[in-house]
């Protein structure tokens, strides 16, 4: 089997260091899941999260031109709730949302829409102008006459 960048499969904790986690792959190359790709949480000890000879899902990363593989077993758990947490309808548009009821908005005519924007826009001004001359009228005010 060849290793590929971007693909997810099983290997066997081999080795564990402070740094991370050394894994076989099926085709018998070790390759290293460092520290910061075991779990999605920050990981202090990474004996509290992978013990030798377990099983791991893991995805590679990288290989570089000397054969040192990087692999994640974060991305390829991650990988796998995506699969999971997709809607089986083959529409682009969310789960939540019913795109087909219509609201009272979409209801009201032209004249309705404008008017309401134009009433909003009123109370946003009115809240904006007291706003700024409780700013201005709170400080100190000069006077002509000093005693």
């Amino acid at each position: 089997m060849l290793v590929e960048v971007g693909k997810v499969v099983e290997g066997k904790v081999t080795g564990i260091t402070g740094f991370g986690a050394f894994v076989q792959l099926p085709d018998g190359k070790t390759g290293l899941v460092h520290i910061s790709e075991v779990a999605v949480e920050y990981v202090k000890d990474i004996k509290k999260h992978l013990r030798e000879n377990q099983m791991v899902k893991v995805r590679v990363l990288s290989v570089d031109k000397d054969g040192k593989i990087s692999l994640s077993i974060k991305k390829a758990v991650e990988n796998e709730s995506h699969k999971s947490n997709r809607p089986s309808t083959s529409s682009s548009a969310p789960v939540d949302i019913d795109w087909s009821r219509k609201s009272q908005f979409d209801s009201a005519s032209f004249e309705d829409k404008l008017s309401k924007f134009k009433q909003d826009s009123d109370e946003r001004m009115q809240d904006l102008k007291r706003s700024i001359e409780s700013k201005r009228g709170g400080g100190y005010k000069r006077s002509a006459n000093i005693f």
